[in-house]
């Protein structure tokens, strides 16, 4: 088993191309959750002249499921893999737009994770008085075979 030492750079748990990485410090994990930190910059790919529009926080939970994947597969020896958000229930947020150089805690809970890939986690964007900025529930995937993702890839249903 591989150890982690925290905080330490999120971008080689997260199996994105260089710059679709968006979260920036992997803070702390476990089986159960994943707290992560973004510093929404001005030049970030989503940001604006008011900040980083308010359904980014999505992405930015959705990039900390797929960086607690990450971390598993590499504890265990192996690679990040592709996952796929499946959808998301109740993503509420209470601002607009996240304000730029101020950092933020993402945080994600395991609620399940089924042997066929799929799993859902509990996710949410702290401000750094550690109030909920953005919330939602997330379903996801992640294909456990190389057949399982190329009969995705063909529209099949492995």
């Amino acid at each position: 088993m591989v150890e982690l030492t925290t905080p330490c750079p999120i971008a080689p748990y997260v199996p994105h191309a260089e710059g679709m990485c968006l979260l920036d410090q992997l803070l702390e994990f476990n089986n159960d959750h994943l707290y992560a930190e973004v510093c929404p910059r001005d030049d970030d790919l989503f940001a604006t002249a008011q900040g980083i529009p308010g359904w980014v926080g999505l992405e930015w939970m959705a990039q900390a499921v797929a960086a607690w994947a990450g971390v598993q597969a590499v504890q265990a020896g192996e690679l990040p893999a592709v996952g796929f958000l499946l959808g998301s229930r109740r993503y509420q947020t209470s601002v607009d737009h996240f304000a730029l150089n101020v950092p933020l805690r993402i945080e994600v809970f395991l609620d399940f994770r089924a042997d066929n890939g799929l799993g859902a986690f509990r996710g949410q964007v702290l401000d750094q008085q550690g109030a909920v900025l953005a919330s939602a529930t997330l379903n996801v995937y992640q294909p456990n075979s190389a057949e399982a993702l190329a009969a995705l890839s063909n529209g099949e249903m492995p």
